[in-house]
This record gives C-alpha cells, sequence and structure tokens, in this order.
C-alpha cells in the first residue's frame, strides 16, 4: 500500500514537470523575453545588479594640489596679563595676587590671494596679536603684517614682502550651487595642509555671529559639511577646479568640534573687503537707509520670505530715490533678494555714491527705484582708514603692544613715511609720536583733528620717542 502511494506521488511530480516545460516551450518567445500569444507583447524588466564602478564621481585631486600650496598657516603671538599667587595666602589677602605679562600664542589658517604676498584670513585669528607670523606649505616661514581688518565681515588682509608666491583665483561663489562638491583646506587641530570634501549645503545663512564683534555685521554664510575643526579659521573653501570661493570660518557644535556643518565667507564679500582694505584701509560700507520688519506685507504673498520695509531714513539713497514703507524689495540689480542675508551679500559688492537699481513690489505691482547708496555718516564720500591717510605729508601706522611696553608708552602713533614736511623738522622714518600740541595721538586722524585746529601758519609742536626711547620734541609751521 505504501509502496503505490509512493509511486501515485512521483508519476504525478514527474507528470507535472512534463507539462510546465510544454507550457513554457509554447509560450515564451525565445530570446526576447516576451510572452507570446498576448494582443501586445509584454517585456520583463531587467534587475541587473548596479556596477558601481559606472558610477561617475568629480577627480578633486588637481584642485586639492592647486589648494595646499596657496594655504598657509598662521601663528600669533601677544602678552597677556595674567595674576598668579606668591604663595603665601596671607600675603595675597593684603597686598593681592601678582601680576605678571605671560605669552599667548594661537594659530589658524590664511590664503594667498596675489603672487606678491597678500593673505585673506579671519579677523578673529589675528585680534589683539602682536606678533603674525606665516608658515608656507614649503615650510619657509615669514613675518607677516597686517594691513587692515574688519570685524564686521570678520576679514583681515596680511601682506609679507615675498615675490612669485602661489595663489588662489576668485572664483564666483554666487553660480556656485547646493550640492556641489567643494574643498576645505587649512590646518586644523595644527595639522598642517588637510584637506576635507564636502558639498554645499545651503547658501546666504545668517548667524548673527559677527554682532558680537561689530554693530555692522554682515552674514550670508556658505554651510557645507566639508568637516572643518579649530585652526581651519581662515582657509581656503575652492570648488573642483581649484578656484577660491570661500573663506572657512566657523563651526556650529555642542561640542566645539566638528558636527556636520561648516560656513565660509562667500568670495562675493572677500573680495570687495580685500580690495577695500587695501586701498582705504578700512571697508567702505555702502547702505540703501532702510530697516526691515519679520511680519508680511499686503504686498506680497505671505507664506514667502520677504524683506518688508518698516522703516525709510532720512536723507539716504532709498528715501531720495521714493522708496517707502510697506515696499517689498525683491532684487538689487536684477539679482533675486528675499532675505536679509542675500541683501547684505549683494549690498556688500558696492561702495557708496554707487547707483544700484531696486526693485519692490507696491501695491501688488513691481516698481523700480534708482538709489544712490551713501556711508554710515550718511554721505557718499570715500572714508580714510587711519592706516591709510595722508597728515602733512607723511603716513603713519600702527605702534605694536610689544613696542608700547618696551618703550613705556600709553599712546603713540608710528611714522612710516616721513615725507617734506616731517624730515625738513628732522623727524625720520620709525619715530613714535606720542603727543601733538601737548594732546596724546594714537592714529593719523587724531593728528589730523588736532592739525586741522591749527590756524594757518600756525605752530605745531610734536612730541614723540624714537626706537631706542629717547625722548624728542619738533616744532614746525602748518
Amino acid at each position: 500500500m505504501k509502496f503505490k502511494n509512493l509511486a501515485s506521488v512521483m508519476f504525478a511530480a514527474v507528470f507535472g514537470g512534463l507539462v510546465a516545460v510544454f507550457a513554457y516551450t509554447r509560450i515564451v518567445d525565445n530570446g526576447d523575453g516576451s510572452y507570446a500569444g498576448l494582443s501586445k507583447p509584454f517585456h520583463l524588466a531587467s534587475f541587473e545588479p548596479h556596477n558601481i564602478s559606472d558610477v561617475s564621481y568629480p577627480d578633486l585631486t588637481l584642485a586639492a594640489e592647486k589648494a595646499v600650496h596657496c594655504v598657509v598657516h598662521v601663528k600669533v603671538r601677544a602678552m597677556v596679563e595674567r595674576y598668579s599667587s606668591s604663595g603665601n595666602p596671607f600675603y595675597d589677602y593684603f597686598y593681592g595676587q601678582q601680576r605678571r605679562q605671560v605669552p599667548r600664542e594661537g594659530f589658524g589658517s590664511g590664503v594667498i590671494i596675489s603672487a606678491d604676498g597678500y593673505i585673506v584670513t579671519n579677523n578673529h585669528v589675528i585680534t589683539r596679536s602682536e606678533e603674525i607670523e606665516v608658515a608656507l606649505n614649503d615650510k619657509r616661514v615669514f613675518t607677516a603684517k597686517l594691513v587692515g581688518a574688519d570685524p564686521a565681515t570678520d576679514l583681515a588682509l596680511l601682506k609679507i614682502e615675498e615675490k612669485d608666491l602661489p595663489f588662489l583665483t576668485f572664483g564666483d561663489a554666487e553660480a556656485m550651487r547646493v550640492g556641489e562638491w567643494v574643498l576645505a583646506v587649512g590646518n586644523p587641530l595644527n595639522l598642517t595642509s588637510t584637506v576635507t570634501a564636502g558639498i554645499i549645503s545651503a547658501k546666504a545663512r545668517h548667524l548673527g555671529i559677527n554682532s558680537q564683534r561689530s554693530s555692522m555685521e554682515i552674514e550670508s554664510f556658505i554651510q557645507t559639511d566639508a568637516a572643518v575643526n579649530s585652526g581651519n579659521s581662515g582657509g581656503a573653501l575652492v570648488n573642483i577646479r581649484g578656484e577660491l570661493i570661500g573663506i572657512n570660518t566657523l563651526i556650529l557644535s555642542q561640542s566645539n568640534a566638528f558636527s556636520g556643518s561648516s560656513f565660509a565667507i562667500p568670495t562675493t564679500i572677500v573680495q570687495k573687503v580685500v580690495d577695500d582694505l587695501k586701498e582705504f584701509g578700512i571697508v567702505q560700507r555702502a547702505l540703501l537707509g532702510v530697516s526691515f520688519a519679520q511680519q508680511s506685507s499686503d504686498n506680497f504673498n505671505k507664506e514667502k520670505e520677504a524683506l518688508y520695509v518698516e522703516n525709510v531714513v532720512e536723507n539716504y539713497g532709498a528715501a531720495e530715490a521714493g522708496i517707502k514703507v510697506g515696499d517689498v524689495i525683491t532684487a538689487i540689480n536684477n539679482v533675486s533678494v528675499s532675505t536679509y542675508a542675500e541683501l547684505q551679500e549683494q549690498l556688500s559688492k558696492y561702495r557708496p555714491n554707487d547707483k544700484v537699481e531696486i526693485s519692490a513690489i507696491r501695491d501688488k505691482k513691481t516698481q523700480h527705484f534708482t538709489v544712490v547708496l551713501r556711508n554710515i555718516e550718511g554721505t557718499t564720500q570715500i572714508l580714510l582708514g587711519d592706516n591709510s591717510n595722508v597728515v602733512l605729508g607723511a603716513t603713519f601706522e600702527e605702534v605694536s603692544q610689544r613696542e608700547k611696553r618696551d618703550l613705556n608708552l600709553r599712546t603713540g602713533v608710528k611714522v612710516k613715511e616721513a615725507g617734506e614736511k616731517l624730515s625738513g623738522a628732522g623727524i625720520r622714518n620709525g619715530f613714535i609720536i606720542t603727543s601733538v600740541n601737548d594732546k596724546p595721538v594714537n592714529s593719523a586722524k587724531d593728528i589730523q583733528s588736532i592739525v586741522d585746529a591749527v590756524e594757518p601758519r600756525g605752530r605745531i609742536v610734536i612730541n614723540g620717542v624714537n626706537s631706542r626711547g629717547q625722548v624728542s620734541y619738533f616744532a614746525l609751521a602748518k
């Protein structure tokens, strides 16, 4: 009985297999994977495993090789006051702890932007420093001079005396798109010539960081996920062609270490700041003369972010052009703007007395206004910085904290180029002027204001010291 059951099962299995083979050969068309006998051929989808070697990734090696030679290691030193115990608690209680000078060192990165030695870095890297040293990728070391700094954008410009240096050219940061590959090059954690890669995560980020350094803060950061840590500040953010598109500046992290987001100042802002610092010593900030509110306006779709004009300042360009409270600014010179950061980035390209075309929505219609931009003083004049001003035919530079300490000075401004008038009175390059007409001075602007108050052909008395600390005074006519 059991044998008969087993034979029946085997017969059924063999018969079923023969039927399946017969059906397959009769229904399926040989070779093309389509079903015959249907009104329309039906093709099976191909699910072949994907070959990862077919994926195309950008070649970042050339950009990295170019950038590492143009990014420098910036080291700063300064003397700071510290209080320390004498070891005797009773002495410390009655006489206080001892005050002494101790060295403070810091480090960061910088980017060579010209063959003759101009280097851009962050202001927070060099602020309050007395000595700035720059180490190139080929291990050569130079003493750097501070040309100028701008706390509002957290940028600074350095200069070393060398020629034929490798340098990065400025790329178009505005043309970069979210998702594009970028490289961050710098000296994180004192590790020189480090390259990390990532993509642009967002553009025109406003974080409010620079408001801690300046009331005129300007922020429109490029956000990336390229790894950046302490020491990367001032380094390069480059595109896949090795062009400079930003200066790496900060990270947002609860642990003070990289956690996925880093931020760079776009070259849209960097290039203008560098040009101004080289030419004038300070940045020529151009203002519209309006302030904005967060709430929406009836002139615009309330679901969209918008630059709603809340206040218009009298005697500034916007008021004179006819911009009113309630207008919604949408573009500057045909470049769309919808956030304050985007507006700042566009305005940062211009100087006082430049004309810009402002597009704004009023009564649900787009109108256009030609605005003459003004400076912070409300005029169209170019402002001069202390290190670019010329007084009495001479130029001046800041006295370092070390020189003041060594010469026991509280005030002073150093003569950089004495010129004919001061040279004729006996003043030489390097002389430190401490007072003019018995009034202390710390800048060329201080000297200028004193000289302006002197009557024509009036007497000007200059007091100061030379590099050896010898006190001298000189008298000359205005």
